[in-house]
């Protein structure tokens, strides 16, 4: 086997190839991690770090000094993975080698990593403990990149910080825990929501948090990216006095983002009480009395669902249907003149009709309660200012099912400053919209299943999540592999 290795370190370039013993000299310095994924040049085969013969030892020591060739040259890798809590020079006085005067600031510390996630446009903050080495990862726009890697013992510095600031119990560490708070950018002059959740695993806890908005001024309807015709028809639904709109989706679908819009719009065009039981509360709205379960189930979801029927509300959010004690509860609201948002986890609109019979409810309360199924993804959408338009070829029009759009105009990405050479900024909604009119009644209450409503759907000419994505290919706004993956749910 050639002594010539690729790598890769999370930012979508390839580099090499090197030599091994480049390699392990930089896996020594602590500037190649266990995580990151290496291949010979005669391999197609990429394998991470940790398993190739010579690097099974990586671990993460001093970022090598100032002056280094591996530092100092362009696009090294140094500069692109340098890592927080290096060691600092030796002073005047002081021994090489010799431990630092002062420990790393870790407040400072965990305030960039939290800057870096609010200016990347992360929704997700990710601090991983492994082996020897500590990776910070950010999820952004459904992809997680790694930014940062620490010294394994500044781990638990660095999760008692967040502990601290979410007010979790930092001397458990053998418990999940769950907690929020609420961050100010003084430079950006914003604040951010943050809810915090710990594990613990075999190398220490691990800790996730997510980012949320305070500015919910931005969750509106005509930001998500419903088609004219959806649009439409989801206000038309949502201005209605009575029944559900449910949404659907897996998670990290967007579901929650589209029911607080649809929030906001009742409260702005028809004025009312709107009461929401949530686990957890993502978005303070202002005008809507939110209710959250508490985790240690002092409030239980079915016991606050029974107060709010009593609260005298207009419109009642339910974050999740889960069970059919849930269900059977929504269903009485929407019976008795009440509107009800809320969301489970179904693959398409059809399969709301479906799920609810599944859980125990009976079609003829399905049928005379749900106005309104919809189903969402989200895609990538593309930067505007450096995507490269191209025609479609037959075999990519035909792989849609769509073989009229052959030639149509496509963007695939491109790289520019304003995106981060990443080609995308933000994500995109897909939508499947499904209105439950008097004939797809009769059919429910008869006991159709999801074949026969998909049926009707196509009969009907309803659009189904494949147009709408390949509408939004057509319109520049996402790229062909992203549709690919919708569609592959």
């Amino acid at each position: 086997m050639t002594d010539q290795w690729f790598f890769e370190i999370g930012d979508g370039n390839t580099y090499g190839p090197y030599t091994l013993e480049k390699l392990q000299k930089w896996a020594a310095a602590g500037n190649l991690m266990p995580t990151h994924r290496v291949r010979n040049v005669d391999s197609t085969e990429w394998v991470i770090a940790a398993y190739v013969p010579g690097l099974e030892l990586t671990t993460v020591a001093a970022v090598p000094e100032q002056g280094t060739p591996e530092q100092s040259s362009p696009g090294s890798l140094g500069k692109l993975v340098r890592g927080l809590g290096r060691k600092p020079k030796p002073r005047a006085g002081e021994k090489a080698g010799s431990a630092p005067a002062e420990p790393p600031d870790i407040v400072a510390m965990c305030d960039e990593l939290l800057t870096i996630a609010f200016t990347r446009n992360a929704s997700d903050l990710h601090i991983d403990p492994e082996e020897n080495v500590t990776l910070i990862q950010i999820r952004v726009d459904g992809e997680l990149e790694t930014i940062r890697k620490l010294p394994r013992n500044l781990h638990n510095a660095v999760v008692s910080r967040y502990k601290v600031l979410s007010n979790m119990d930092i001397a458990e560490r053998r418990l999940p825990q769950d907690g929020s708070f609420v961050y100010a950018f003084e430079e950006q002059k914003k604040k951010i929501s943050i809810r915090a959740a710990c594990l613990p695993t075999t190398h220490g806890e691990r800790l996730t948090l997510r980012l949320l908005a305070l500015e919910t001024e931005q969750l509106t309807l005509n930001r998500l990216g419903m088609s004219k015709r959806n649009f439409d028809m989801f206000v038309k639904f949502a201005s209605q006095n009575q029944g559900m709109i449910l949404m659907t989706g897996p998670t990290g679908s967007g579901k929650s983002t589209t029911l607080y819009a649809a929030l906001r719009h009742r409260l702005a065009n028809y004025p009312g009480r709107i009461i929401t039981v949530e686990d957890p509360v993502e978005f303070d709205i202002v005008g809507v009395a939110q209710s959250e379960v508490d985790g240690a189930d002092k409030v239980q979801f079915t016991t606050v669902l029974r107060n709010i029927l009593r609260s005298d509300p207009d419109v009642i959010m339910i974050g999740e249907i889960r069970d059919f004690e849930s269900a059977d509860i929504a269903i009485k609201a929407a019976l008795t003149g009440h509107l009800v948002f809320s969301s489970l986890h179904t693959n398409s609109a059809a399969g709301v009709i479906t799920r609810l019979t599944d859980m125990g409810i009976q079609p003829f309360q399905v049928a005379a309660t749900l106005r309104l199924g919809v189903a969402q993804r989200l895609v990538k959408r593309l930067c505007s200012e450096c995507r490269k338009p191209r025609n479609i070829t037959a075999v990519e029009a035909a792989a849609l099912g769509s073989p009229h759009i052959e030639g149509s105009i496509i963007y695939d990405p491109g790289k520019c400053a304003r995106c981060n050479e990443r080609g995308y900024r933000g994500r995109v909604g897909i939508f499947e919209m499904l209105p439950i009119d008097e004939e797809l009644c009769r059919r429910i209450v008869a006991g159709c299943d999801e074949v026969e409503i998909a049926d009707y759907m196509r009969d009907h000419s309803i659009p189904r999540l494949r147009d709408d994505a390949v509408d939004k290919l057509l319109a520049g706004a996402t790229t062909l592999a992203e549709v690919h993956e919708v569609l592959n749910w």
